[in-house]
């Protein structure tokens, strides 16, 4: 058993939880330590009301942070066990991960934690060198393995609704007011003396470059439908589904798309999530029509190999996202 946790582990653990990937980068999580148990908190106060007035992909990013933390406990030479959503009275705490006997992370352990420092979101065009269905049947394994489907788009006629419904919510999210109110509040333009670590850096959002950028602002230059269908076709996306709509399903949706995430990195893809148009109930709706979709959407994710390096999103400080460990040496 661990009966506690070092400084050392407990920077381990609190640096591996902070590259975790989150909705505009708002790092919604908190983790604290309860003797060999380690406490997930989703940060509530930390609210995108017009993005994501439900909290689904706030509770998706500490699902992507949860995949994180139980990795970080395997490399740190421990068995763990993962409890999620453990109580039913509404409490912040959105998992708890218990460290039992001391036991070697595997090689696939080894390699997707190695894969979190190098993990990004890759908002611009890819390479132009194909994903294979080989390996595009290894990232929709992984997240089999975790219990949730990842659905690939890949026929003409497919994309072609996908293009109508990405430039639908493209249009309406650019005429919401308060929707790029938001956006812009979450939006570092200061980056040289940004010390808040929390945002979208505004550098690493190329301008116009639906859907690369996966995010719509006043001044994003929407292409027309065919346009749009053509970008399509240069990318790999899966759509992850989940067979109910309720917070355990998001959170485990997640925690299988970080790590479907770090294997695509691992095998030298980049990637970026798409979350944005799935928050309109028409477009959501049409998506599991259009494509027949067994199941409830809840990110659409692209894949490619990068055209160049991936610059790292700010993070939050350690003392910000860490309780004390019961234990130091």
């Amino acid at each position: 058993m661990a009966e506690g946790w070092t400084k050392a582990e407990a920077e381990v653990l609190a640096r591996t939880l902070l590259r975790a990937p989150s909705v505009h980068n708002i790092q919604p999580w908190r983790l604290d330590f309860d003797g060999d148990r380690l406490l997930l908190r989703e940060r509530r106060d930390l609210a995108l009301p017009e993005h994501d007035p439900a909290g689904r992909d706030r509770l998706m990013s500490c699902g992507a942070a949860l995949a994180n933390i139980e990795l970080a406990v395997r490399v740190l030479g421990y068995s763990g066990r993962t409890e999620m959503l453990p109580d039913a009275d509404g409490s912040d705490v959105v998992a708890v991960i218990e460290a039992r006997e001391r036991s070697a992370p595997s090689d696939v352990e080894l390699h997707r934690y190695s894969a979190i420092a190098r993990r990004a979101s890759y908002r611009r065009r890819f390479s132009g060198r194909t994903v294979s269905r080989l390996e595009i049947g290894d990232l929709m394994s992984v997240a089999a393995e975790n219990g949730i489907t990842a659905r690939p788009v890949q026929d003409e006629l497919e994309l072609s609704q996908l293009a109508d419904l990405l430039e639908f919510a493209a249009e309406a999210y650019q005429h919401d007011q308060a929707y790029q109110r938001e956006l812009a509040l979450w939006t570092i333009r200061d980056e040289g003396s940004h010390r808040h670590g929390v945002g979208l850096a505004a550098s690493l959002t190329p301008p116009g470059t639906l859907p690369w950028a996966g995010l719509v602002r006043a001044s994003t230059a929407i292409p027309d439908r065919r346009v749009l269908q053509r970008r399509l076709t240069e990318e790999t996306l899966l759509v992850f589904l989940t067979l109910d709509d309720s917070r355990h399903d998001h959170l485990r949706a997640g925690r299988a798309l970080q790590y479907t995430w770090l294997d695509a990195v691992d095998a030298g893809l980049a990637g970026s999530v798409l979350t944005q148009p799935l928050h309109l109930p028409e477009v959501r709706s049409a998506l599991c029509e259009d494509l027949e979709l067994a199941g409830f959407p809840q990110a659409i994710m692209r894949f490619g190999y990068p055209d160049g390096p991936m610059p790292l999103s700010p993070r939050r400080a350690l003392d910000e996202v860490l309780g004390s460990p019961t234990r130091t040496e």
